[in-house]
């Protein structure tokens, strides 16, 4: 079993820079026949994915408007307007988006270990023989389907949420022991409270320093908890929010930094509002209104700005500077039309260039958020996509879909080409979520059938 250092490194000196005249990409030619290159300011600050997006050349109107911000402290990049970004405009060594990215805006989590290269198959969603194989390390097995997982952010243990009403936190267990004929086991449950809703639970969240957390329910309700990590427990008062309506499929944090609060973001069924609560006193104090279909996903990668996806076919852009929606984009995933399907779930890599959508036509749309387009649209599964999320350097993308797969797309080529993916994990039932751990080449997944499954890849 072979495993390579990943194609275009982590530190970067130099991208490839085109543009597109008309929709059509163009390429600028060196006289010895290699394409020209862009010298980035500073080393490492564009994920590589983002380095391959091809630069519009037009000069007009950003996707995103920047205007004053109205909550002091909220820290994010301010989109430009007019064309001023000098990256997107000219190929530039000193571009106001990398300096951006090194004035910490961003919240990125760098990996401590180097990503392994598994040798993907070049056909979308399947893998041949010989390939690397990710193992399932734990199962935890519950009597109902399990919706939701998430790592803690330090990466020493989970969340799990059950349609059984049950929250448990797992341990993060040691890894240097697998191997490929690894027997999977049980994980290791530290706590455990049943009956957490009324209802099955949908989602959750912690926040970036891990001492909150938050799940939402088909019962209407959002419960909010202080957690104590040294002892893995629950502590306090949890705040039960009911500004709901209807069933609360996702959440999110974002932090004040001014005011050293956390906000929590929750969307959902009914009403189809977005609802922006202050976890400081427990009070919601915005409802923000623009979707027409359920809320479905949500997504922040640091900052003021989040993403919204919708039954409506809609991608929504906030900023919570503004009060408001942003900008809108409909994902076209039928070629040559503008036709496009539920947005199941959404990720933004972490500089804020590139977002994913994944749809209940089992379409997966890449889209460069500074230029305004979209860049690819493939189908790495047969079925509806219910999850997304890039790997921690953003070399890979995992999609999780209710055709009972997990699949590993390889974002190291040119974006606008067929992308090699494979299948790195499979259910017995509709997966609905996959987690990519805060620092390991390793994920979680749930299912519909009635398990969430750690898994990782054994070491060389």
């Amino acid at each position: 079993m072979m495993y390579h250092k990943p194609t275009v490194p982590r530190f970067r000196i130099a991208e490839r820079v085109s543009v597109s005249v008309n929709n059509r990409p163009v390429y600028s030619k060196q006289p010895n026949g290699h394409s020209s290159t862009c010298s980035l300011r500073s080393a490492g600050s564009t994920p590589p994915c983002v380095s391959r997006i091809k630069q519009p050349l037009s000069k007009g109107q950003s996707p995103v408007h920047s205007i004053t911000p109205a909550r002091s402290g909220m820290q994010s990049p301010k989109p430009t307007t007019n064309g001023s970004d000098k990256l997107t405009r000219q190929n530039s060594t000193s571009s106001n988006f990398d300096a951006r990215i090194h004035e910490g805006h961003y919240d990125i989590v760098k990996p401590f270990k180097q990503e392994p290269r598994p040798d993907l198959d070049t056909s979308n969603g399947s893998s041949g023989s010989g390939r690397p194989k990710f193992v399932a390390v734990t199962a935890l097995e519950d009597v109902q389907a399990v919706r939701c997982a998430e790592f803690h952010p330090h990466g020493k243990l989970y969340a799990v949420g059950s349609n059984s009403k049950t929250l448990r936190i797992c341990a993060y267990p040691k890894l240097h022991d697998v191997r490929e004929d690894h027997q999977t086991y049980q994980p290791t449950v530290l706590f455990k409270r049943t009956k957490h809703h009324k209802g099955s639970i949908y989602c959750l969240a912690w926040t970036p320093d891990g001492q909150l957390m938050a799940t939402g329910s088909n019962d209407k309700t959002v419960k909010l908890m202080r957690f104590n990590a040294d002892n893995s427990n629950l502590e306090g008062q949890e705040v039960e929010l009911t500004m709901h309506d209807g069933t609360v499929r996702d959440l999110c944090f974002l932090e004040d930094t001014s005011n050293k609060s956390s906000l929590l973001i929750s969307g959902g069924a009914g009403d189809c509002k977005i609802y922006v609560t202050d976890c400081a006193t427990g009070t919601p104090f915005q409802a923000l209104s623009g979707h027409s279909g359920h809320v479905l996903t949500l997504y922040n990668w640091g900052g003021a700005m989040f993403v919204s996806g919708s039954q409506d076919k809609t991608v929504r852009f906030w900023d919570l500077r503004t009060r408001g929606c942003v900008n809108m984009h409909t994902p076209a995933t039928v070629p040559g039309s503008r036709v496009g399907s539920p947005v199941a779930a959404l990720c933004v890599d972490p500089s804020g260039r590139l977002l994913v959508s994944g749809h209940e036509d089992s379409s997966c749309v890449l889209y460069d958020i500074r230029g305004g387009r979209t860049v690819q649209c493939f189908k790495p599964h047969a079925a509806d996509i219910r999850s997304i999320r890039f790997s921690p350097s953003a070399y890979y993308l995992l999609t999780g879909g209710y055709d009972n797969k997990l699949v590993l797309t390889d974002l190291q080529g040119d974006l606008t080409m067929p992308l090699p993916s494979v299948v790195v994990a499979q259910h017995q039932d509709k997966v609905i979520s996959g987690r990519w751990h805060p620092t390991e080449f390793s994920f979680l997944s749930t299912s519909a059938d009635k398990t969430a499954t750690l898994w990782a890849l054994p070491p060389v």
